[in-house]
Protein backbone atom coordinates (compact mmCIF):
# COMPACT_ATOMS: atom_id res chain seq x y z
CA UNK A 1 0.00 0.00 0.00
CA UNK A 2 1.68 3.38 -1.43
CA UNK A 3 1.72 6.59 0.76
CA UNK A 4 -0.26 9.24 -1.04
CA UNK A 5 3.04 11.14 -1.61
CA UNK A 6 4.68 7.90 -3.57
CA UNK A 7 1.86 7.37 -5.76
CA UNK A 8 1.07 11.00 -6.82
CA UNK A 9 4.81 11.11 -7.66
CA UNK A 10 4.24 7.76 -9.94
CA UNK A 11 0.97 9.46 -11.53
CA UNK A 12 2.25 12.99 -12.68
CA UNK A 13 6.20 11.25 -13.51
CA UNK A 14 3.64 9.15 -15.93
CA UNK A 15 2.07 12.01 -17.83
CA UNK A 16 2.40 13.63 -20.81
CA UNK A 17 3.29 16.65 -21.75
CA UNK A 18 1.18 18.94 -22.70
CA UNK A 19 -0.51 19.16 -26.49
CA UNK A 20 -0.55 23.32 -27.13
CA UNK A 21 -4.10 24.91 -28.89
CA UNK A 22 -4.14 28.34 -30.00
CA UNK A 23 -7.30 30.55 -28.38
CA UNK A 24 -8.34 33.86 -28.46
CA UNK A 25 -7.99 35.46 -25.23
CA UNK A 26 -11.75 35.99 -24.74
CA UNK A 27 -12.22 32.34 -24.25
CA UNK A 28 -8.86 31.41 -22.19
CA UNK A 29 -9.87 32.06 -19.00
CA UNK A 30 -9.33 29.05 -16.48
CA UNK A 31 -6.79 27.50 -19.17
CA UNK A 32 -2.94 26.75 -18.81
CA UNK A 33 -0.56 29.37 -20.53
CA UNK A 34 1.78 26.96 -22.70
CA UNK A 35 4.54 29.70 -23.40
CA UNK A 36 5.62 32.63 -21.12
CA UNK A 37 4.75 35.83 -23.09
CA UNK A 38 6.25 39.00 -22.84
CA UNK A 39 4.74 42.65 -23.61
CA UNK A 40 4.83 43.62 -27.29
CA UNK A 41 4.38 47.57 -25.88
CA UNK A 42 4.86 49.56 -23.27
CA UNK A 43 2.01 49.62 -20.88
CA UNK A 44 1.07 52.85 -20.87
CA UNK A 45 2.14 52.97 -24.21
CA UNK A 46 2.49 57.11 -23.66
CA UNK A 47 2.42 59.73 -20.70
CA UNK A 48 -1.21 60.25 -19.95
CA UNK A 49 -3.18 62.30 -17.63
CA UNK A 50 -4.64 60.04 -14.46
CA UNK A 51 -7.30 63.14 -13.74
CA UNK A 52 -9.64 65.36 -15.70
CA UNK A 53 -8.22 68.90 -15.33
CA UNK A 54 -5.15 70.83 -16.88
CA UNK A 55 -1.81 69.95 -18.36
CA UNK A 56 1.01 72.42 -16.87
CA UNK A 57 4.14 72.98 -15.88
CA UNK A 58 4.79 72.86 -12.55
CA UNK A 59 7.86 75.45 -12.47
CA UNK A 60 4.92 78.05 -13.15
CA UNK A 61 3.08 76.86 -10.01
CA UNK A 62 5.66 76.84 -6.93
CA UNK A 63 3.52 78.75 -4.36
CA UNK A 64 -0.40 78.63 -6.33
CA UNK A 65 -2.96 78.56 -3.30
CA UNK A 66 -6.72 78.89 -2.62
CA UNK A 67 -5.85 82.57 -1.74
CA UNK A 68 -3.45 83.61 -4.18
CA UNK A 69 -3.65 81.69 -7.38
CA UNK A 70 -1.79 81.46 -10.38
CA UNK A 71 -3.27 82.42 -14.37
CA UNK A 72 -3.02 80.54 -17.01
CA UNK A 73 -3.63 80.87 -20.33
CA UNK A 74 -5.47 77.66 -22.10
CA UNK A 75 -4.28 76.60 -25.76
CA UNK A 76 -6.82 74.10 -26.27
CA UNK A 77 -8.04 70.98 -25.66
CA UNK A 78 -7.19 67.00 -25.73
CA UNK A 79 -9.84 64.43 -24.97
CA UNK A 80 -8.46 61.02 -24.69
CA UNK A 81 -7.99 59.27 -28.13
CA UNK A 82 -6.21 62.56 -29.55
CA UNK A 83 -3.02 64.08 -29.65
CA UNK A 84 -2.56 67.97 -28.89
CA UNK A 85 0.04 68.88 -31.94
CA UNK A 86 1.40 72.17 -30.17
CA UNK A 87 3.49 72.50 -26.58
CA UNK A 88 2.78 73.66 -23.20
CA UNK A 89 4.87 77.04 -23.16
CA UNK A 90 5.55 79.37 -19.98
CA UNK A 91 2.40 81.10 -18.71
CA UNK A 92 0.01 78.17 -20.34
CA UNK A 93 -1.80 75.26 -20.22
CA UNK A 94 -4.23 72.30 -21.67
CA UNK A 95 -7.61 71.31 -20.57
CA UNK A 96 -6.94 67.51 -20.07
CA UNK A 97 -9.34 64.57 -19.48
CA UNK A 98 -8.23 61.36 -17.82
CA UNK A 99 -6.68 58.99 -20.37
CA UNK A 100 -5.64 61.88 -23.17
CA UNK A 101 -1.45 62.20 -23.92
CA UNK A 102 0.32 64.25 -22.06
CA UNK A 103 1.17 67.54 -24.21
CA UNK A 104 4.97 68.24 -25.05
CA UNK A 105 6.07 70.44 -22.45
CA UNK A 106 3.67 69.50 -19.28
CA UNK A 107 5.62 67.86 -16.52
CA UNK A 108 2.19 67.30 -14.49
CA UNK A 109 -1.88 67.79 -14.58
CA UNK A 110 -3.76 69.59 -11.70
CA UNK A 111 -6.84 68.29 -11.61
CA UNK A 112 -9.64 69.97 -11.92
CA UNK A 113 -11.40 70.59 -8.04
CA UNK A 114 -8.25 72.44 -7.53
CA UNK A 115 -8.78 74.65 -10.61
CA UNK A 116 -11.34 77.65 -10.87
CA UNK A 117 -12.91 79.87 -13.93
CA UNK A 118 -10.56 82.93 -14.74
CA UNK A 119 -13.72 85.43 -15.62
CA UNK A 120 -11.76 88.19 -15.46
CA UNK A 121 -9.48 86.93 -18.47
CA UNK A 122 -12.18 84.57 -20.32
CA UNK A 123 -10.03 81.69 -22.05
CA UNK A 124 -7.73 81.56 -18.78
CA UNK A 125 -8.19 79.46 -15.50
CA UNK A 126 -6.68 79.97 -11.98
CA UNK A 127 -4.34 76.99 -10.46
CA UNK A 128 -5.44 76.70 -6.66
CA UNK A 129 -3.05 74.18 -5.95
CA UNK A 130 0.27 73.72 -6.24
CA UNK A 131 1.82 71.46 -9.05
CA UNK A 132 4.57 68.73 -8.53
CA UNK A 133 6.83 67.39 -11.24
CA UNK A 134 4.46 64.08 -12.35
CA UNK A 135 2.01 64.90 -10.36
CA UNK A 136 -1.70 62.83 -12.14
CA UNK A 137 0.58 61.47 -15.20
CA UNK A 138 1.03 58.01 -15.94
CA UNK A 139 4.06 57.79 -17.72
CA UNK A 140 4.66 55.35 -20.29
CA UNK A 141 5.88 52.00 -19.40
CA UNK A 142 5.58 52.22 -15.94
CA UNK A 143 3.38 49.44 -15.75
CA UNK A 144 4.89 47.13 -18.04
CA UNK A 145 8.08 47.65 -20.34
CA UNK A 146 7.76 46.14 -23.97
CA UNK A 147 9.57 42.97 -23.92
CA UNK A 148 8.90 42.07 -20.68
CA UNK A 149 7.81 38.95 -19.36
CA UNK A 150 3.97 39.27 -18.11
CA UNK A 151 2.94 35.82 -17.74
CA UNK A 152 4.94 33.17 -17.31
CA UNK A 153 4.18 29.57 -19.14
CA UNK A 154 2.09 26.67 -16.39
CA UNK A 155 0.18 29.74 -14.75
CA UNK A 156 -3.73 29.16 -15.00
CA UNK A 157 -5.18 32.50 -16.95
CA UNK A 158 -7.73 34.46 -14.33
CA UNK A 159 -9.62 37.52 -15.22
CA UNK A 160 -6.55 39.86 -14.50
CA UNK A 161 -4.33 38.20 -16.64
CA UNK A 162 -7.07 38.53 -19.73
CA UNK A 163 -7.07 42.16 -19.18
CA UNK A 164 -3.48 42.57 -19.14
CA UNK A 165 -3.21 40.52 -22.14
CA UNK A 166 -5.90 42.74 -24.04
CA UNK A 167 -3.95 45.68 -22.93
CA UNK A 168 -0.90 44.60 -24.38
CA UNK A 169 -2.54 43.94 -27.57
CA UNK A 170 -2.26 40.24 -27.21
CA UNK A 171 -5.35 38.56 -29.01
CA UNK A 172 -4.92 34.87 -28.70
CA UNK A 173 -2.65 32.45 -26.59
CA UNK A 174 -1.15 29.04 -26.54
CA UNK A 175 -2.77 26.86 -23.83
CA UNK A 176 -2.89 23.34 -22.83
CA UNK A 177 -5.33 21.23 -24.93
CA UNK A 178 -8.29 20.34 -22.40
CA UNK A 179 -8.48 15.90 -21.68
CA UNK A 180 -11.86 14.83 -22.90
CA UNK A 181 -12.11 12.28 -19.41
CA UNK A 182 -14.35 9.27 -19.64
CA UNK A 183 -16.47 8.15 -16.37
CA UNK A 184 -17.75 5.13 -16.16
CA UNK A 185 -19.97 3.89 -13.06
CA UNK A 186 -20.15 0.51 -12.59
CA UNK A 187 -22.81 -1.17 -9.91
CA UNK A 188 -25.44 -3.83 -10.78
CA UNK A 189 -27.08 -1.75 -7.95
CA UNK A 190 -27.65 1.56 -9.81
CA UNK A 191 -30.14 3.29 -11.26
CA UNK A 192 -30.14 6.55 -12.73
CA UNK A 193 -31.48 9.54 -10.74
CA UNK A 194 -35.55 10.05 -11.60
CA UNK A 195 -36.03 6.18 -12.22
CA UNK A 196 -37.66 4.04 -9.80
CA UNK A 197 -35.97 2.00 -7.45
CA UNK A 198 -36.27 -1.74 -6.68
CA UNK A 199 -35.40 -2.68 -3.04
CA UNK A 200 -31.69 -3.00 -3.20
CA UNK A 201 -31.02 -0.37 -5.60
CA UNK A 202 -29.35 2.98 -5.56
CA UNK A 203 -29.34 5.72 -7.01
CA UNK A 204 -25.48 6.79 -8.81
CA UNK A 205 -24.68 10.31 -7.74
CA UNK A 206 -20.54 9.75 -8.63
CA UNK A 207 -21.05 10.72 -12.14
CA UNK A 208 -22.52 14.16 -11.59
CA UNK A 209 -20.17 15.13 -8.91
CA UNK A 210 -17.12 14.35 -10.55
CA UNK A 211 -18.16 15.82 -13.59
CA UNK A 212 -17.80 18.84 -12.16
CA UNK A 213 -14.66 18.50 -10.32
CA UNK A 214 -13.36 17.39 -13.90
CA UNK A 215 -15.12 20.82 -15.36
CA UNK A 216 -13.05 22.59 -12.40
CA UNK A 217 -9.63 21.25 -13.15
CA UNK A 218 -10.09 21.83 -17.03
CA UNK A 219 -10.98 18.73 -18.23
CA UNK A 220 -14.11 17.74 -20.90
CA UNK A 221 -16.13 14.76 -18.84
CA UNK A 222 -17.78 12.57 -20.74
CA UNK A 223 -20.62 10.36 -19.25
CA UNK A 224 -20.82 6.86 -19.98
CA UNK A 225 -23.72 4.67 -19.41
CA UNK A 226 -23.96 2.84 -15.89
CA UNK A 227 -22.15 -1.17 -16.37
CA UNK A 228 -23.66 -3.86 -14.30
CA UNK A 229 -20.97 -5.91 -12.25
CA UNK A 230 -19.96 -8.27 -15.95
CA UNK A 231 -17.19 -8.74 -16.86
CA UNK A 232 -17.65 -8.54 -20.81
CA UNK A 233 -19.91 -5.59 -20.28
CA UNK A 234 -17.54 -4.19 -17.63
CA UNK A 235 -14.91 -4.71 -20.90
CA UNK A 236 -17.08 -3.11 -23.47
CA UNK A 237 -17.53 -0.39 -21.58
CA UNK A 238 -13.64 0.40 -21.01
CA UNK A 239 -12.71 -0.55 -24.51
CA UNK A 240 -15.54 2.18 -25.60
CA UNK A 241 -14.44 4.59 -23.28
CA UNK A 242 -10.41 4.67 -23.82
CA UNK A 243 -11.26 4.72 -27.80
CA UNK A 244 -13.05 8.11 -27.26
CA UNK A 245 -11.09 9.23 -24.91
CA UNK A 246 -7.87 10.85 -23.21
CA UNK A 247 -8.01 9.23 -19.85
CA UNK A 248 -10.12 7.01 -18.26
CA UNK A 249 -11.82 7.18 -15.10
CA UNK A 250 -14.05 4.13 -13.34
CA UNK A 251 -16.09 4.59 -10.65
CA UNK A 252 -16.79 1.40 -8.42
CA UNK A 253 -15.36 -2.26 -8.90
CA UNK A 254 -11.93 -1.43 -7.82
CA UNK A 255 -11.02 -3.51 -4.53
CA UNK A 256 -11.35 -7.45 -4.62
CA UNK A 257 -14.63 -8.68 -4.41
CA UNK A 258 -16.04 -11.57 -6.23
CA UNK A 259 -17.68 -8.25 -8.14
CA UNK A 260 -15.00 -6.06 -8.29
CA UNK A 261 -14.46 -6.53 -11.95
CA UNK A 262 -12.29 -3.86 -13.28
CA UNK A 263 -9.05 -4.47 -12.73
CA UNK A 264 -9.64 -7.82 -14.43
CA UNK A 265 -10.76 -6.08 -17.57
CA UNK A 266 -8.35 -3.25 -17.65
CA UNK A 267 -5.52 -6.91 -17.77
CA UNK A 268 -7.59 -8.60 -20.14
CA UNK A 269 -7.74 -5.60 -22.57
CA UNK A 270 -4.30 -5.17 -22.79
CA UNK A 271 -3.66 -2.53 -20.05
CA UNK A 272 -0.71 -2.30 -17.07
CA UNK A 273 -2.15 -1.75 -13.29
CA UNK A 274 0.27 -0.10 -11.48
CA UNK A 275 -0.61 0.09 -8.26
CA UNK A 276 -4.02 -0.09 -6.87
CA UNK A 277 -4.26 0.95 -2.96
CA UNK A 278 -3.21 3.99 -1.23
CA UNK A 279 -2.85 4.69 2.84
CA UNK A 280 -5.66 6.84 3.07
CA UNK A 281 -9.34 7.30 4.35
CA UNK A 282 -11.24 7.59 2.73
CA UNK A 283 -10.21 5.86 -0.55
CA UNK A 284 -7.74 3.25 -0.28
CA UNK A 285 -8.86 1.27 -3.22
CA UNK A 286 -7.42 3.49 -6.10
CA UNK A 287 -6.22 2.29 -9.05
CA UNK A 288 -3.68 3.83 -11.17
CA UNK A 289 -2.81 2.07 -14.69
CA UNK A 290 -2.28 2.68 -18.24
CA UNK A 291 -4.85 1.41 -21.13
CA UNK A 292 -3.94 1.65 -24.55
CA UNK A 293 -0.60 3.87 -23.52
CA UNK A 294 -3.86 6.55 -22.05
CA UNK A 295 -4.01 7.24 -18.44
CA UNK A 296 -6.35 5.00 -16.57
CA UNK A 297 -7.81 5.61 -13.00
CA UNK A 298 -9.88 3.15 -10.99
CA UNK A 299 -12.13 4.89 -8.23
CA UNK A 300 -14.01 3.77 -5.18
CA UNK A 301 -17.76 3.46 -5.14
CA UNK A 302 -18.45 4.96 -2.31
CA UNK A 303 -19.40 8.42 -3.31
CA UNK A 304 -17.12 10.31 -0.72
CA UNK A 305 -14.06 8.02 -1.38
CA UNK A 306 -14.49 8.67 -4.88
CA UNK A 307 -14.21 12.38 -4.64
CA UNK A 308 -11.28 12.19 -1.98
CA UNK A 309 -9.18 10.15 -4.43
CA UNK A 310 -10.00 12.32 -7.43
CA UNK A 311 -9.06 15.46 -5.60
CA UNK A 312 -5.97 14.57 -4.48
CA UNK A 313 -4.97 11.92 -6.77
CA UNK A 314 -6.61 12.41 -10.09
CA UNK A 315 -7.14 15.99 -10.33
CA UNK A 316 -2.81 16.88 -10.09
CA UNK A 317 -2.89 14.78 -13.32
CA UNK A 318 -5.60 16.47 -15.29
CA UNK A 319 -3.95 20.06 -14.51
CA UNK A 320 -0.47 18.51 -15.36
CA UNK A 321 -1.32 17.34 -18.85
CA UNK A 322 -2.77 20.69 -19.27
CA UNK A 323 0.26 21.61 -18.13
CA UNK A 324 0.15 23.19 -15.32
CA UNK A 325 2.98 24.25 -12.66
CA UNK A 326 0.81 24.40 -9.67
CA UNK A 327 -1.42 21.11 -9.75
CA UNK A 328 -2.19 20.99 -6.00
CA UNK A 329 -5.49 22.01 -4.54
CA UNK A 330 -6.01 25.85 -3.58
CA UNK A 331 -4.72 25.93 0.40
CA UNK A 332 -6.12 28.71 2.74
CA UNK A 333 -5.16 28.82 6.33
CA UNK A 334 -7.92 28.53 9.01
CA UNK A 335 -7.59 27.63 13.02
CA UNK A 336 -9.29 24.39 14.65
CA UNK A 337 -12.35 25.43 16.43
CA UNK A 338 -12.56 21.46 17.57
CA UNK A 339 -10.56 18.88 18.09
CA UNK A 340 -10.05 16.18 14.82
CA UNK A 341 -9.28 12.78 15.70
CA UNK A 342 -7.49 9.59 13.51
CA UNK A 343 -6.86 7.01 15.61
CA UNK A 344 -6.45 4.66 12.05
CA UNK A 345 -3.62 3.70 10.44
CA UNK A 346 -3.95 5.87 7.44
CA UNK A 347 -3.98 9.56 7.35
CA UNK A 348 -7.19 10.79 6.82
CA UNK A 349 -9.14 13.68 4.96
CA UNK A 350 -11.68 15.06 7.07
CA UNK A 351 -14.44 16.83 5.67
CA UNK A 352 -14.64 20.39 7.25
CA UNK A 353 -16.35 23.89 6.63
CA UNK A 354 -14.87 27.60 7.60
CA UNK A 355 -16.32 30.59 8.87
CA UNK A 356 -15.76 33.90 8.04
CA UNK A 357 -13.28 34.09 10.32
CA UNK A 358 -10.82 31.24 9.40
CA UNK A 359 -12.62 28.78 12.01
CA UNK A 360 -12.40 25.14 11.14
CA UNK A 361 -14.90 22.70 12.05
CA UNK A 362 -15.88 19.04 10.98
CA UNK A 363 -19.06 19.42 8.22
CA UNK A 364 -20.48 16.18 10.34
CA UNK A 365 -20.24 12.42 10.31
CA UNK A 366 -17.21 11.10 8.01
CA UNK A 367 -18.53 7.79 7.29
CA UNK A 368 -17.25 7.13 3.25
CA UNK A 369 -21.15 6.91 2.27
CA UNK A 370 -21.62 10.57 3.95
CA UNK A 371 -22.97 12.94 1.40
CA UNK A 372 -24.86 15.06 3.73
CA UNK A 373 -20.98 16.19 5.53
CA UNK A 374 -19.36 16.39 2.03
CA UNK A 375 -21.99 18.86 0.34
CA UNK A 376 -22.06 21.20 3.58
CA UNK A 377 -18.16 20.90 3.29
CA UNK A 378 -15.35 23.91 2.07
CA UNK A 379 -12.38 21.70 2.13
CA UNK A 380 -10.47 18.95 3.60
CA UNK A 381 -7.90 18.91 6.71
CA UNK A 382 -5.39 15.98 6.26
CA UNK A 383 -5.20 14.32 9.53
CA UNK A 384 -2.10 12.27 10.28
CA UNK A 385 -2.47 8.60 11.29
CA UNK A 386 -3.08 8.03 14.45
CA UNK A 387 -3.12 11.75 15.93
CA UNK A 388 -4.90 14.23 17.41
CA UNK A 389 -5.09 17.84 16.28
CA UNK A 390 -6.18 19.81 18.93
CA UNK A 391 -8.65 22.74 18.80
CA UNK A 392 -7.04 25.96 18.23
CA UNK A 393 -4.39 24.17 15.77
CA UNK A 394 -3.40 26.14 12.48
CA UNK A 395 -4.41 24.28 9.60
CA UNK A 396 -4.24 24.19 5.60
CA UNK A 397 -7.65 24.00 4.47
CA UNK A 398 -7.94 22.38 1.02
CA UNK A 399 -10.51 23.90 -1.08
CA UNK A 400 -12.60 22.77 -4.00
CA UNK A 401 -14.98 24.03 -6.86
Amino acid sequence: MLELEEALERILRGVQAATPEQVAVSNAHGRILAETLSSPIDLPPFDNSAMDGYAIRSDDVPNATTDKPVRLRVLGTVAAGNVYGGEVTPGTCVRIFTGSPLPAGADCVVMQEDTAPDEQEPGSVKILEVGRPWENVRLKGEDVRAGEAIIPAGCALRAGHLCLLSAVGISAVNVGRRPRVALVATGTELREPGEPLKPGEIYESNRVGLSVLIRSAGGEPALFPIVHDDAGATRQALSEAVSTSDIVVSVGGASVGQFDLVKPAVSDLGGQIEFWRVAIRPGRPFVFGRLNQKLFFGLPGNPVSAMVTFLVLVRPALRKWQGASDTGLEEVPGTLGEDLHNPGARRQFARVKMDANGLVRTAGAQGSHVLKSFAEARGLVDIPAGSVLKSGTPVKVKLWA
